[in-house]
């Protein structure tokens, strides 16, 4: 049961304010596990809507009305929820599980980390699927992660192009 004191909650004495992580491993473990569960329930909503959308296609082309249109809408937001949930779910725990062993191993949680999680969980979903699509899966996670790395050290980035060598 969750106290009010958690040590990832911000009135706890172990909570770092400029990363928002907490201080030790164990809470650094909780917090990207409470990311997961947020990534699900994303994932559901987003894919309950996309089905709700492709439900109200299906139907009124099929000219359904009544209960089994609502049936069938049902049907679409339940299949389409669930699916992209557990994809956004599988995804953050896989992410979330590189970022904690390498923020582990290397004493540190850096841009480094991050690009290497996204690349791994990037590889590692996609791996069932063949080379092809495991090298895709790679380069989509190496992308978005250097565009979030680039992007949040921008003003590193602002200051370097200022940066006049003569």
């Amino acid at each position: 049961m969750s106290s009010l004191n958690d040590s990832n909650d911000i009135y706890s004495p172990n909570y770092d304010s400029q990363s928002g992580l907490a201080a030790n491993k164990e809470d650094d473990l909780s917090w990207h596990l409470d990311k997961s569960g947020g990534s699900c329930m994303i994932g559901a909503a987003l894919g309950g809507a996309s089905g709700f959308y492709n439900g109200l296609k299906a139907t009124t082309l099929a000219g359904q009305t009544g209960k089994l249109r609502r049936t069938q809408l049902l049907n679409h937001v339940m299949k389409n929820g669930s699916a992209t949930a557990n994809t956004f779910g599988s995804v953050a725990v896989l992410y979330s599980a590189f970022g904690v062993i390498l923020s582990w191993t290397r004493g540190t949680d850096d841009d480094l980390n991050t690009v290497v999680a996204a690349t791994a969980t990037g590889l590692l979903y996609k791996s069932t699927a063949g080379f092809r699509a495991c090298r895709l899966g790679g380069a989509i996670g190496f992308g978005v992660s250097t565009l979030y790395a680039l992007w949040n050290n921008r003003d590193k980035l602002s200051s370097l192009r200022q940066f006049n060598p003569a």
